[in-house]
């Protein structure tokens, strides 16, 4: 175990340099009395989960501009906190944000529970969520570890095992680390020490409070850490995306089912996403039209797989009936309400 001092040092370095954060109550606030919101804690590590803090930024303003409270949130259509959130990705977690939001309020009046162990049966809360909001919410002396914590540890302790096999190495130093005063703010402080200082390429050795603790910077190994395991090859996916528009301008969307990729969202109508290895996708259009085929792709990444889709439009009479999906009035259609692959295939359809 390391020098408790260090835990120390580092407080004092995130009292000067704490980052400004729209979800956090910084450290001035909060040696003055000032308790963060749990509700805030919890909408920000969901979003992000996966997302980087200069991208949920805005998601998140207007979130809590829109939904102010778990129970406003809570009362929110489906479709309007799916739309809000079209963008971020990983949908399952609006899904699961819609679900945790109505067992709060339901079930805990409101309150996000205390109790770690409660905090871990709500809806979309793992391991390091309730940790987080155990101790950034209720300073509770909790480990919090993300990438940017796994980063610092492997270099604090030169751990050249890699990763994920480290994981449960890199947990065990922070736990040796995390102290029993300021838990919070010193969870906040290790992350904000690897965005901002022990950086992936070109960390800034020579402002790191921890420098002289440090085995990799003495060892000069820094650069090499965390060691991670070969990626596997992601599979290449093909499919086709139907972009029907009635002559009044309406569009026909359809609503994906809950489960499953992009469950819930609001999309084009299409065939099934299948591997460029095997057979092409059968076509499938949502309507009786003649369909033009546009030139290029929308490309896409998810986790598992890249995707391919062919786009195909149609303008088709006010009389014809989809079998699939529905028509959206053009002042009711907002692209921006769709998840990020969705849009990419209407913005080639626009020539975009």
């Amino acid at each position: 175990m390391r020098d408790p001092a260090d835990a120390a040092d580092l407080l004092q370095w995130y009292d000067r340099h704490a980052r400004d954060l729209p979800w956090r109550v910084g450290p001035r606030a909060r040696a003055a009395g000032v308790r963060p919101d749990p509700y805030r804690i919890w909408l920000s590590e969901i979003m992000l989960q996966q997302t980087t803090v200069a991208a949920v930024k805005d998601y998140f303003r207007v979130f809590t501009e829109r939904w102010p409270t778990v129970e406003t949130l809570a009362a929110a259509p489906d479709a309007e906190v799916m739309a809000a959130w079209a963008g971020l990705g990983y949908y399952a977690r609006a899904r699961n944000l819609l679900k945790c939001a109505r067992v709060v309020t339901a079930d805990h009046g409101g309150v996000f529970p205390a109790d770690h162990d409660v905090l871990l049966t709500l809806p979309g809360v793992g391991p390091y969520t309730a940790a987080a909001i155990s101790a950034i919410a209720f300073d509770a002396p909790r480990v919090v570890v993300d990438g940017n914590v796994e980063r610092v540890m492997a270099r604090l302790y030169d751990e050249h095992t890699p990763l994920p096999a480290a994981k449960p190495i890199l947990t065990d130093h922070a736990a040796a680390l995390t102290p029993d005063a300021r838990p919070g703010d010193y969870a906040q402080a290790v992350m904000d020490l690897g965005a901002t200082i022990c950086t992936p390429k070109r960390p800034a050795c020579g402002l790191c409070p921890w420098r002289t603790s440090c085995a990799a910077w003495a060892n000069g190994t820094a650069l090499e850490l965390p060691k991670k395991a070969p990626k596997k090859r992601k599979p290449v996916r093909q499919g086709v995306a139907y972009l029907a528009r009635r002559v009044d301008g309406a569009w026909l969307l359809e609503t994906r089912p809950d489960k499953g990729l992009l469950g819930g969202m609001l999309g084009w109508p299409g065939t099934d996403w299948l591997d460029v290895e095997g057979p092409a996708p059968e076509e499938d259009p949502p309507i009786r039209a003649e369909w033009k085929t546009v030139g290029g792709e929308a490309r896409h990444t998810f986790t598992h797989f890249h995707l391919r889709l062919v786009v195909k439009t149609a303008l088709v009479p006010m009389d014809r009936k989809p079998h699939r999906g529905d028509f959206i009035a053009l002042p009711d259609f907002s692209p921006s309400d769709l998840p990020t692959v969705m849009r990419k295939a209407f913005d080639l359809a626009q020539g975009r």
